[in-house]
């Protein structure tokens, strides 16, 4: 497996690397970490990797406070994306979490945090829905590396 970005370290956990774009730098896709990945033109912006291997595969988001039915399409989409992820892991049994990174002020509306919640509640186990101020809270190394 390759990483298509460079590996930083991550500033919450030292032990891991992250992958992933710079701003709005090129996407990760899954066909360049996972050689037979049935979508490798599959994006997402980050990688978290213990000892060099992925432990969790990241989408990032700004949700401003429009809502509607670009709400709808995008946690559908995210539905998709995290049964796609866990479906490969499993079959390859790999330990890989989903990670949705959300901020920002559309969070507030209760329709779409309810919609992330039932994204979360697919797989408590492997996937997590958080923003910023609930990474140390709710992404810790013992899940992350939990099989």
């Amino acid at each position: 497996m390759t990483f298509a970005v460079k590996p930083g370290r991550c500033e919450n956990f030292p032990e891991l690397t992250i992958s992933g774009p710079e701003r709005a730098g090129k996407d990760i896709l899954l066909g360049e970490l996972f050689d037979d990945y049935p979508k490798p033109d599959r994006p997402v912006d980050f990688v978290l990797a213990y000892k060099g291997n992925p432990v969790a595969i990241g989408l990032a988001r700004y949700d401003s406070d429009r809502g509607g039915t670009q709400e709808d399409d995008r946690t559908g989409q995210y539905r998709d994306c995290a049964t796609e992820i866990l479906n490969y892991a499993k079959k390859h049994s790999l330990p890989l979490k989903v990670i949705f990174l959300n901020d920002g002020p559309g969070l507030l509306l209760g329709s779409m945090w309810r919609d992330y919640d039932k994204i979360e509640n697919l797989c408590p186990d492997l996937i997590r829905v958080v923003t910023l101020r609930m990474i140390p809270e709710r992404v810790t190394m013992k899940w992350l590396l939990s099989k």
